[in-house]
């Protein structure tokens, strides 16, 4: 089952994805129990902890040595053994990694066309990118990056999430910032 509460993840100061988005992401990949998956930019290991509860074989990218520390720290603690975790800034790292079923993209730094390029040589027939989009500029780079790569079919969603939070007798809505998450598929 997804959806595992953020609260349980080992977090400190490192990006995470939240449970909702995860959710969604997850959906949008449609990982099977024996397929290969990315997660580039992984942060924490949230999405690479629930994937791996699916998949065959999680790849973690992550650059950040604090990061790799937590994901190592949650895959512990969720007790996933089939995520193999690679300290480098994608595309590097990716070199190792053959034929691959689902990408998730959460962290670029800044370099989407180059690991979307890498990417591509490794995705099968079939295989879906799963793109979770911050900035405007990602989700436009994304969007141009499979425009002009016929080989792929795409769509976006914009989801805002908002919880509830009790001030005195009332209850408000306390937005996240919004995500786009981009999900294409490879013909």
């Amino acid at each position: 089952m997804i959806g595992i509460s953020d609260k349980e993840f080992i977090r400190g100061e490192v990006p995470m994805t939240k449970q909702e988005i995860r959710i969604l992401t997850l959906a949008k990949a449609q990982i099977k129990s024996g397929d290969v998956v990315i997660d580039i930019g992984a942060g924490t290991g949230s999405l690479s902890i629930e994937a791996a509860k699916i998949a065959r074989q999680v790849f973690a990218i992550e650059k950040d040595e604090k990061a790799v520390e937590l994901i190592e720290a949650n895959a512990e603690k969720f007790g996933v053994d089939n995520i193999i975790i690679i300290n480098a800034t994608a595309p590097n790292g990716l070199e190792v990694i053959n034929k691959v079923d689902v990408v998730l993209i959460g962290g670029s730094g800044g370099s989407l066309e180059s690991i979307l390029e890498t990417v591509n040589k490794r995705l099968k027939n079939g295989g879906r990118i799963v793109i979770n989009c911050i900035t405007i500029q990602t989700i436009f780079e994304a969007i141009n990056y499979f425009k002009n790569h016929k080989n792929y079919t795409y769509e976006a969603i914009q989801v805002q999430i908002n919880h509830l939070q009790q001030i005195g007798s009332y209850d408000i809505a306390k937005a996240l910032n919004p995500i786009y998450i981009v999900t294409a598929v490879k013909n």
